[in-house]
């Protein structure tokens, strides 16, 4: 067997397959179908967009592959295994392995940014000592863009783009090779969603990352994304680079790319 396949992550054979493998996915709030058979694959090292108009299920994409819902029907296969599964082994090696930051950040609001980044830490390594995990959470927060003395601030002292970096800090506190951002530019000035989007690069780069991004940003999916999947009439219409779906013969596909503020984001790379 070639050694290509036998790439393993906590002794879980991951080989070539993508890290991400969804098939047949089905959502529904009650009456609303959200999604009807919605099948994708996030490939090993690539930064994937995931767009789509209001109503198509980003978000609810992602937390189905968290497991943080329920799908009425689908497969799901992440980081080698069943991402349904409830087996605590299971689990723990997808949460192990795996950095979440949400689109406000979901910080602990009594905890200063330091602490925020040494849940995850303390959860599962608490063998570690204080010190070593001081260290840890300020090579982290580092790592994130943030100067050192944001360590012991409370995110009510940190701006808009300086959460969400803190944030990204904790989603990095376990080293994980596959990390989901919800909207990560939301909210900050065009300069600070540059800066943020160069640090995604940088740090997938740098670390070798797969990165699940959903965004309405342009500029981003331009400047920073390998592939973009498009979420429309309840499927995944496509997922391909975006020079492809630039020419995807889908009304709000074309309306998207190919509007005004398409053109401009396209003429600034």
């Amino acid at each position: 067997m070639p050694a290509a396949t036998m790439q393993t992550l906590d002794g879980v054979v991951i080989g070539d397959a993508p890290l991400i493998r969804v098939r047949g996915l089905v959502n529904r709030f009650g009456d609303q179908l959200v999604h009807d058979g919605v099948d994708l694959d996030v490939r090993r090292g690539e930064i994937l967009g995931v767009v789509g108009g209001s109503g198509t299920g980003k978000s609810v994409l992602m937390r189905s592959i968290l497991a943080l819902r329920s799908p009425e029907a689908g497969e799901i296969r992440l980081l080698g295994v069943d991402g349904r599964s409830r087996d605590p082994v299971q689990r723990r090696h997808i949460e192990r392995n795996t950095g979440v930051l949400f689109q406000d950040g979901a910080l602990f609001s009594s905890l200063t940014v330091g602490e925020n980044v040494q849940v995850p830490l303390k959860e599962y390594y608490p063998e570690l000592p204080d010190s070593l995990r001081y260290e840890l959470a300020l090579l982290k927060i580092k790592l994130a863009g943030l100067p050192a003395d944001a360590l012991d601030k409370l995110p009510s002292q940190l701006s808009g783009g300086m959460r969400k970096r803190a944030g990204l800090a904790r989603a990095l506190a376990l080293d994980p090779p596959l990390l989901f951002l919800d909207e990560p530019t939301a909210g900050l000035d065009p300069i600070g969603a540059a800066a943020f989007d160069e640090l995604i690069r940088n740090l997938q780069q740098a670390l070798g990352l797969t990165v699940f991004l959903i965004t309405h940003d342009l500029d981003t999916l331009y400047a920073i994304c390998d592939r973009v999947a498009v979420l429309a009439d309840r499927k995944l219409l496509a997922a391909a680079p975006v020079a492809e779906l630039e020419t995807l013969d889908h009304p709000w596909v074309q309306e998207y790319f190919n509007g005004p503020r398409g053109r401009a984001a396209r003429e600034a790379t």
